[in-house]
């Protein structure tokens, strides 16, 4: 698959673990229930969690290999009683992670995710992904001749940001979404659905490196991740890939990075004798990510000698207070790797007094106590409804892990 391929048909995590999915069933890999993940014989495998989320391997015995992206980006999501009454169709959201406001204004959005609808019995729901496939909703933005900040001031989410479905007040979005699940509106228990912009990921710039695109933090990572692993190639250690949820809100969840989940396959590999133990000399862990690019409209925010420009190279992120995981013998390892193979790499630290975002890395890396490091392309606009890198460095980044896992 091409990185268009994961960004354009991501319109949800469900989405994105479905397009994950195909990929490494494309490859040959085996669909497994996490109870069975001890007692394997060597071979190519992953583990769907709860929809939202996935852990992939290829065992082979020896030292474990672990990269980590995640399937989620800042959206809308859907509240449970959407439909609000008045003059025109609106529906009730809330924003999931730290979004760029004001870049969703005006903007065509779709609907997608997962519903719930009657099964056999109370306790079999029917889970069915749904898809609008077209634009549903808009936020359109005040005129400044009506408000001269509107521009220049974060938007009340409950007041200024509440989508529009119609001039028609009648119209009600649970019809709608029981028309895209096919199914009768008593029918439907629960859903859970985000709003997204619609627009296809593009190229741009005079030579076309530029991706505009939205969810390139993170799915950039999980093209490359996905695609790595899918990739045919002997291996003397055990390669593994974690696609979790909910990073954008703090990852402690069931499918959330702060979870349980890779130590559980961990110590089912430990008990197996697949591998002698997580502490092994040799285990890491890289947790992929977007990082920040200078920006050439405010170089004041980066670092004065430590930054990264999008196109230069692939980044490894530094961070004397462990916001990033990247340990001194990893990233020696991390440097050796891109050398060896002439992969641009650069690396990063905060403009000091500029903590940064959180990453998987630090979380991960609490639960399992092996070498980590947080590494990622390149970007401008991070969290905006559109996203910009350059084509280059997620090539790199693939390259990067095709030799790791």
């Amino acid at each position: 698959m091409r990185i268009n391929d994961y960004l354009d048909r991501g319109v949800s995590p469900y989405h994105v673990i479905e397009t994950v999915k195909e990929r490494l069933n494309d490859a040959g890999f085996e669909s497994i229930h996490m109870s069975s993940a001890e007692g394997l014989e060597n071979g190519k495998y992953y583990i769907e969690i709860y929809g939202t989320a996935l852990i992939a391997f290829r065992l082979n015995g020896g030292n474990v290999h672990i990269a980590c992206a995640h399937s989620d980006y800042p959206c809308f999501r859907l509240k449970p009683s959407p439909d609000i009454d008045g003059e025109f169709g609106r529906v009730n959201t809330e924003p999931y992670g730290g979004m760029l406001r004001h870049t969703w204004f005006d903007r065509p959005l779709g609907l997608a995710g997962a519903v719930w609808k009657k099964g056999k019995d109370a306790y079999s729901p029917v889970m069915t992904l749904v898809d609008s496939e077209k634009p549903v909703f808009v936020i359109p933005s005040l005129a400044p001749h009506m408000d001269k900040d509107s521009g220049r001031r974060d938007a009340d989410f409950q007041k200024e940001m509440m989508p529009l479905i119609s001039t028609d007040s009648s119209e009600n979005i649970i019809s709608f979404i029981a028309e895209l699940a096919g199914a009768k509106e008593d029918d439907i228990l629960s859903f859970d659905l985000n709003l997204y912009p619609c627009e296809k990921a593009q190229t741009t710039g005079t030579d076309g490196s530029f991706i505009l695109s939205r969810g390139l933090d993170n799915l950039a990572s999980v093209f490359a991740l996905t695609e790595a692993i899918a990739a045919e190639h002997d291996r003397d250690y055990t390669p593994l890939m974690c696609i979790f949820n909910n990073e954008e809100v703090g990852s402690m969840t069931k499918q959330g990075g702060d979870s349980n989940l890779l130590r559980d396959v961990l110590d089912a590999f430990c008990r197996s004798g697949k591998i002698e133990s997580i502490y092994s000399d040799g285990n890491f862990l890289i947790s992929a990510d977007g990082a920040h690019s200078f920006h050439p409209n405010y170089p004041e925010k980066a670092d004065i000698t430590s930054r990264a420009y999008a196109g230069k190279g692939i980044v490894l992120k530094t961070s004397a207070a462990q916001r990033y995981a990247t340990s001194g013998k990893l990233s020696a390892v991390i440097r050796g790797i891109c050398s060896e193979k002439s992969i641009p790499l650069q690396v990063q630290a905060n403009r000091s007094g500029n903590p940064g975002g959180s990453t998987l890395g630090p979380i991960l890396t609490s639960h399992v106590s092996i070498p980590g490091a947080d590494m990622g392309i390149p970007m401008l606009a991070m969290h905006s409804a559109r996203e910009t890198a350059n084509l280059r460095d997620i090539d790199d980044f693939y390259r990067f892990f095709l030799e790791i896992l």
